[in-house]
C-alpha cells in the first residue's frame, strides 16, 4: 500500500526536493506546447518570504508544496481517492491528515487557493511537512486508511516523480502525457540543475523557438516589442542597413532588426522552418561580431544583458550592466516577465555573458566577418576585445588591428 509514510521516506530533504521541482517545471513548461497548460508550476513569489511549487493533471489531482520560513508543507489531492473531503459526511479533512501539522505551517492549508468554494475544509488527501530545523519528514501518525485500495491517499500517483527522480523517470513520464519524443540527455541535464539553454529548450520542443514563433510573440506582445526596440536595440522595424554586406563563405544575410545608433541584426544562412541561424550584428563604425547562434539567443541576450556591446568591448561584472541597472531597477522582474512571454528559457547574466563571448570568439575564424558589399578592402573589424588581464588567453584574431571601414 502506498501512502504518505511511503512518500516520507522517500523524498529528498527541503533543499533537494526544491530544486527537482523546479527542473520539473522548467521541463514541463519547453515541452508543453502551450505552457497554459503545463502540469508542473514554480512560482518564487507566492507569498512574503514563500515559494510555491504546483501541480494540476487537469483531471481533479493537484498537489502543492510551499517552502517558507517556518519549513516546508507538502499538500496532496486525489479527487477519487476515498479520503477527499468530499467523500466524507462532514466534509472535512480525513482524520489524522492534518490534525498535527505544525502551527506555524497550518495557516498554508487555508490558502484561498486550497480551499473550494462551499467546502469547509482545505482540498487534501495527503499532507507532509518539514519544520525549519527539523531532520526528516513527518505525516499525521494515527491515520487510518481505508482497505482494500493500493493507494488509498493518492500519494503513489500524485507524488510518483518525486520519490523516483531518475532520469528515465521523468522521461517516460513527459513522453506518455504529451505523446512524442523526449531527449533523456537534455532531461538529466536539467536534473542536474544546469541551466536550460535555448538550445536544449528547442530539442525539447522544436516548434517553440523557431524563428516564425518567436516573431508572432512579440508581434502579439506590446510590451516586449517595445523593449527590444528601446532597451535591448533589437527593434523589428529597422530592417534597413546602411549598406549591403556579404560574408567570406557566401552565405546569405538576412536583416531581422536594427538599433538607434544605426546597426543592424543579420540572420545568417538560408532561411527555413527547420534551421536554426546565427545573428551576426554590424555597427555603423565598421565593427561586427557574432552575438547568437540562433533569434532565440539573441533575443535572451537583449532582455538579459542590455549592456552586451559593452562585453565585447572588455567590460566585465560587476561594472557591466550596472549603469543600466542603477536606472532600470526592475530590470529583474522585466527579463523574467518578457522571457516568459516569448517563451524563453530563464537565464542569468553571467551564462548569458558566457555565450556571447563563446560565439564572438568565432566570428573570424568561422568566416562571419563581413564585408561592404562591392568594395576592395572594406572588411569590418571584430568587436570582441578581450579585457586587460594576465588570465586572459590571447586571440590573434581580436589584437591585430584591423582597416576600419570607412564610412561615407
Amino acid at each position: 500500500m502506498d501512502t504518505v509514510h511511503t512518500t516520507a521516506a522517500l523524498l529528498p530533504d527541503p533543499a533537494g526536493l526544491r530544486a527537482h521541482l523546479r527542473a520539473l517545471a522548467v521541463l514541463d513548461q519547453a515541452i508543453c506546447r502551450d505552457p497554459r497548460f503545463s502540469r508542473y508550476a514554480f512560482s518564487t513569489t507566492w507569498g512574503p518570504g514563500t515559494e510555491a511549487a504546483l501541480m494540476d493533471n487537469g483531471s481533479g489531482d493537484d498537489f502543492s508544496v510551499l517552502f517558507t520560513p517556518a519549513g516546508v508543507l507538502v499538500r496532496g489531492f486525489d479527487h477519487e481517492s476515498e479520503m477527499s473531503p468530499y467523500a466524507t459526511d462532514d466534509e472535512q479533512a480525513w482524520p489524522g491528515v492534518i490534525d498535527e501539522v505544525p502551527a506555524s505551517l497550518r495557516p498554508l492549508l487555508d490558502d484561498p487557493a486550497f480551499v473550494d468554494e462551499g467546502l469547509g475544509a482545505p482540498r487534501v488527501t495527503a499532507c507532509l511537512w518539514w519544520e525549519t530545523g527539523g531532520s526528516a519528514w513527518r505525516t499525521g501518525s494515527g491515520i487510518e486508511f481505508p482497505s482494500g485500495r493500493p493507494d488509498p491517499d493518492g500519494s503513489g500517483h500524485l507524488f510518483r516523480l518525486l520519490t523516483d527522480r531518475s532520469p528515465e523517470a521523468v522521461q517516460a513520464h513527459f513522453e506518455e502525457d504529451y505523446g512524442r519524443p523526449v531527449p533523456l540527455d537534455t532531461v538529466r541535464h536539467i536534473l542536474a540543475g544546469h541551466p536550460l539553454t535555448p538550445e536544449a529548450a528547442r530539442g525539447l520542443n522544436p516548434a517553440a523557438l523557431s524563428e516564425e514563433a518567436l516573431l508572432r510573440r512579440i508581434a502579439a506582445a506590446p510590451e516586449v516589442g517595445a523593449y527590444l526596440a528601446r532597451d535591448g536595440e533589437f527593434d523589428l522595424t529597422r530592417t534597413d542597413p546602411i549598406e549591403p554586406i556579404t560574408l567570406p563563405a557566401g552565405l546569405p544575410v538576412e536583416p531581422v532588426a536594427g538599433c538607434n545608433a544605426g546597426g543592424t541584426h543579420y540572420l545568417c544562412g538560408p532561411a527555413g522552418s527547420d534551421r536554426v541561424r546565427p545573428v551576426l550584428y554590424t555597427d555603423s563604425e565598421g565593427q561586427a561580431s557574432l552575438v547568437a547562434e540562433s533569434l532565440a539567443e539573441a533575443l535572451t541576450l537583449a532582455i538579459v544583458l542590455p549592456s552586451w556591446h559593452d562585453a565585447l568591448a572588455g567590460i566585465r561584472p560587476p561594472a557591466l550592466n550596472t549603469d543600466y541597472l542603477e536606472d532600470n531597477p526592475d530590470h529583474p522582474e522585466v527579463r523574467d516577465r518578457l522571457l516568459a512571454a516569448l517563451r524563453l528559457p530563464p537565464a542569468a547574466e553571467l551564462e548569458v555573458l558566457a555565450r556571447l563571448l563563446t560565439t564572438a570568439a568565432r566570428t573570424v575564424p568561422d568566416g562571419y566577418l563581413p564585408s561592404v558589399q562591392g568594395e576592395e578592402d572594406a572588411a569590418f573589424e571584430p568587436m570582441l576585445r578581450l579585457p586587460p588581464s594576465r588570465t586572459a588567453p590571447p586571440h590573434a584574431a581580436f589584437q591585430t588591428p584591423r582597416t576600419a571601414l570607412a564610412k561615407p
